[in-house]
């Protein structure tokens, strides 16, 4: 186990010297999300479902229409 863990330290060496550092981001910064237009889409088709959990938990979608329907 020794040799694998000091050959895989032997290559991520290796590669920081070709790469250099791992970026470090600063963590207090707020990630921006981004919608593109496949996301968008996505959330148009969701948005037709509701998720509904059983007496046993499970969770499933049912689109809203059959809701409508069952009054």
């Amino acid at each position: 186990m020794g040799h694998a863990l000091t050959g895989f330290m032997n290559t991520t060496d290796r590669l920081r010297f070709f790469f250099g550092p791992a970026t470090r981001l600063d963590s207090d910064t707020p990630v921006v999300h981004k919608h593109d237009d496949f996301e968008e889409a996505s959330e148009e088709d969701l948005a037709h479902f509701v998720v509904e959990t059983d007496s046993e938990g499970h969770h499933y979608a049912v689109r809203r229409e059959e809701l409508d329907k069952q009054g």
